[in-house]
């Protein structure tokens, strides 16, 4: 058994191949994205699988030390918890499995799906300790050229990375250089690995430049966006198929991430997670998506409900049937022939 399990979060900092040190630190010195030892205890849902940094998933069970990050996370249907949160005592929750650790103070499942953890030490080198904007590259800032399509939702859980993974298989059918991102949201390593698997050259997400979620101030996400930009204007794609996690009035700084990409979306795909949520994004946020996807298009019945409600064209992306015509919406959108592959 090893001495700690390593979550996904941490997989920028290579803490398997240089082992960190244990640095006790008192509660004024923690920081967001600090990089921290956690007992996992006996109370909270236990066993419980952890994501690695391979993005296998592990059990964990009490006694077992973890290693994850310090952070936020806001969920509209599942959690919200901060670092700020915790007590005296060190007590916090995995507030996600790929190891954003923070004290729960809300949750919609009694019990919340997650281990209860105990603050043991800050991971450190020579003395100093870790962040995970430690390990961010110094990248020239470069501008984005390529067009983007960009997946926006109406709420966590509501089909974007569905979503995403038909528009990349789609697009590399094209004979384009697909480039995914993640640009909003809570750390899961699984997300990018989706999209990867479904044909992009390269994924990028918030983790790459230092964050462990996008719960942070508005100033220190749009530097961190920059940065990320950057990173994906120097794999030159063709097309960046980008999702912003949760939904744009949620305090992941979707609206930033929006306002900072305007100039070069070329098709807004808007998932919610039911038709009326659809109505509710649309005019809270000032949008007009080019389609509609998400749980809301399960059905043809709820299709016909989206079409009465605002008129935009839905398409079920779960059914490989809609394929075909997704693909001329994106060549229309990019001024690109469909992709001669794509079969219903």
């Amino acid at each position: 058994m090893p001495d700690h399990y390593l979550t996904s979060i941490t997989r920028k900092a290579g803490l398997a191949e240089q082992p960190p040190q244990e640095l006790e630190l008192p509660r004024e010195r923690w920081r967001t994205g600090d990089l921290v030892f956690t007992e996992v205890l006996e109370s909270g849902q236990v066993p419980f699988l952890v994501e690695t940094p391979s993005g296998r998933a592990v059990e964990v069970l009490p006694g077992d030390v973890v290693v994850g990050a310090l952070g936020r996370r806001a969920a509209t249907l599942e959690a919200v918890g901060d670092w700020r949160a915790v007590q005296d005592d060190g007590v916090m929750q995995t507030l996600t499995s790929a190891g954003l650790f923070g004290r729960c103070t809300s949750s919609s499942l009694p019990p919340p799906p997650m281990a209860d953890v105990r603050y043991s030490a800050h991971a450190a080198r020579a003395g100093a300790q870790l962040n995970m904007a430690d390990f961010a590259p110094d990248v020239a800032q470069r501008s984005l050229e390529a067009p983007v399509v960009l997946i926006v939702g109406t709420s966590m859980d509501s089909g974007k990375t569905v979503a995403a993974k038909a528009i990349t298989r789609v697009l590399t059918r094209m004979g384009l250089r697909v480039v995914g991102a993640k640009l909003t949201g809570v750390a899961r390593l699984r997300d990018v690995l989706a999209v990867s698997d479904a044909g992009a050259d390269e994924v990028f997400d918030f983790v790459d430049v230092g964050l462990p979620s996008t719960v942070v101030a508005p100033e220190r996400y749009e530097q961190a966006l920059r940065a990320l930009l950057s990173l994906i204007a120097g794999a030159r794609p063709d097309v960046v198929v980008a999702e912003a996690g949760a939904s744009p009035l949620e305090p992941y700084n979707g609206a930033v991430a929006m306002r900072m990409l305007r100039e070069r979306v070329a098709c807004t795909v808007l998932c919610a997670s039911d038709p009326y949520a659809i109505v509710g994004v649309m005019t809270a946020f000032g949008i007009e998506p080019t389609l509609l996807s998400g749980r809301a298009t399960s059905t043809e019945a709820a299709i016909d409900l989206i079409h009465k409600l605002v008129g935009i064209e839905a398409l079920n992306l779960l059914d490989h049937r809609s394929h075909p015509r997704l693909a001329e919406i994106l060549g229309e959108r990019l001024g690109r022939a469909p992709a001669t592959g794509v079969r219903a």
